[in-house]
């Protein structure tokens, strides 16, 4: 499990895809572990990041970094992949727009 990656995971009982954005080294030693939820809702809004089957994902979505959830890693079901650096990059603009870091 690596910071950047999506996973599929149980949200109560519902398996949905997740992005670990906990650094590695929290994601190494804690239980639990922050995760932007993927969504299909997508508003085109600067908190988002666009995703879709080049990503392993069944369609069009995105990552909604203003829904930021803390996530048992127990709960991670399966790895899809990592994101491109580029995509990584995207990740960290959005979670900078959506925690007021910029």
């Amino acid at each position: 499990m690596r910071r950047a990656e999506i996973w599929w995971g149980l949200m109560g009982h519902k398996i949905r895809p997740l992005v670990l954005v906990s650094c590695d080294a929290h994601i190494d030693v804690r239980a639990l572990i922050l995760a932007a939820p993927v969504t299909s809702r997508i508003r085109r809004i600067d908190s988002e990041v666009p995703l879709g089957p080049e990503e392993g994902l069944p369609k069009s979505c995105v990552i909604n970094t203003s829904s930021l959830a803390l996530v048992s890693k127990r709960r991670l079901v399966r790895r899809i992949c990592a994101l491109s650096p580029s995509k990584r990059d995207a990740l960290d603009t959005a979670l900078s727009f959506s925690l007021g870091l910029d």
